[in-house]
Formats: C-alpha cells, sequence, structure tokens
C-alpha cells in the first residue's frame, strides 16, 4: 500500500494538491467514471466512460456516429437527436415492459452518454422506482444528478445507496468527488475515500493508488494555509 506523505514542506505540499486537482478534473469530465469501473464486472449495465462536452456520444449497445464522424463537433441539440433515435426502439419495448429496471437504465446511459443528464437522470430515477435496491441505477442517478448540476440530491442518492450497503465502492467513491469538488467539504471526501479504502480491502493496487493520491491531495490542499501562516514572520 502507498503511504502519502502529509508533512512535505509546502512546495510539495502545493505540487500534490495541483496533480490531486487535474486528477479530479479529469474524473470529473468523464463523469466521474471511475466510481464505476471500481465494480464495473458487479454491475448491471455498467456505464459507457461519458465523451466530453460537444464530442460523439458514444452509447454501448446501439449505433456509434464515432464510427462516421462529421465534419463539425456536434451541438447539444444534435446529440441530443442522435439519442432520441437511439432511445426510439428501447421506448418501443417500454411500452410493454414499464418496469424493466435493466430497459429503464439503457435509456438513461443512452441520454446520459449524450450530456441530456435531466432526462438520464429521469430514467434513472424510474428504474431505481422499479427497483430499490438496484445499486447500479441508484448510483448512475446520483451521477446524472450532480452532471445536472443538484449536488444536494446526487449526495442523498449516494447516502440511501450506503445505507443499503455500507461499503460500496462506486458509493463511496463519488460521494467524496462530489463533497470535494461541488460542496469544498475536504473532510467528507476523505472521510468517504478512507472508508472506501476500509471496507474494500479487494480493490487493486492501481485503484487504492488512485485513492490514496486524491486522498493525500486533498490532504495537502487543506493544510497549505496553516502551513503558509505558520511560516509568516
Amino acid at each position: 500500500m502507498v503511504i502519502q506523505n502529509t508533512t512535505a514542506p509546502p512546495v510539495g505540499a502545493t505540487l500534490k494538491a495541483r496533480q490531486a486537482y487535474s486528477m479530479a478534473a479529469i474524473y470529473l469530465v468523464i463523469g466521474l467514471a471511475i466510481g464505476f469501473v471500481l465494480r464495473a464486472s458487479q454491475s448491471a449495465g455498467s456505464a459507457s466512460v461519458v465523451p466530453a462536452a460537444r464530442s460523439v456520444p458514444s452509447v454501448s449497445g446501439s449505433a456509434n456516429p464515432a464510427a462516421n464522424p462529421p465534419a463539425h463537433a456536434l451541438t447539444l441539440d444534435e446529440m441530443k437527436r442522435i439519442a432520441d433515435r437511439q432511445a426510439a426502439p428501447l421506448l418501443e419495448k417500454l411500452q410493454s415492459h414499464p418496469n424493466d429496471s435493466a430497459l429503464l437504465m439503457q435509456l438513461g446511459s443512452v441520454y446520459h452518454s449524450a450530456h441530456q443528464f435531466g432526462e438520464a437522470a429521469a430514467y434513472y430515477g424510474k428504474a431505481v422506482a422499479a427497483d430499490p435496491k438496484n445499486a447500479a441505477a441508484r448510483t448512475k442517478l446520483a451521477i446524472s444528478l450532480y452532471r445536472e448540476g443538484d449536488a444536494d440530491a446526487a449526495v442523498a442518492q449516494l447516502n440511501r445507496t450506503l445505507a443499503d450497503d455500507p461499503s460500496d465502492a462506486n458509493a463511496l467513491f463519488n460521494l467524496g468527488m462530489i463533497r470535494w469538488q461541488a460542496m469544498h467539504d475536504a473532510t467528507g471526501a476523505v472521510a468517504a475515500w478512507r472508508q472506501l479504502l476500509k471496507s474494500n480491502p479487494q480493490l487493486s493496487d492501481d485503484r487504492k493508488a488512485e485513492v490514496q493520491r486524491l486522498i493525500g491531495g486533498v490532504m495537502a490542499s487543506r493544510d497549505e494555509p496553516k502551513q503558509a501562516a505558520s511560516e509568516r514572520p
């Protein structure tokens, strides 16, 4: 296990913080996808990586417009139209199976990948209503809510998942990311990630190292003001 050096001098602490923030920015650009990666083999309908804004959406199990990319970057409206076309056959199936949580999750994935987070949240919400114990659906609902701008609702959904399973790696990872990035709650973020490591000893070494780097970076950035104050003449 990698042990973070939290007693490094101010310059080192600043570097750690910058590296951690850079890592977090990357995770957020891909829709906090690492949270899904941690338990991808256990989650039904695992989420595909969310493309960067205005890029071509790639939806698992659907025709991928990236195979024949247009000459220009797609606008959100164009991505919405593509998502609507991809969703059409799923919506037909939904008419005869309105409470099919797997089908509802597929629809949520289609719209999330197209950056239509409000519609994605609506379908993930229906999947959760149909299957309240579906941790994968609830966590994806939380991510769509976060990307839509409702961090409080996202945290509420993650906490609901953790009430059922306090060791859920996806929920703990994403809870830490949202608390840190959206709520500026370094203490809450570190607590979630430490709980993730403590309750998931089966995680691969690279996943553990990623989480430990984030913890070290957040702690270093939190300690910077104290260190700077102590060095003032």
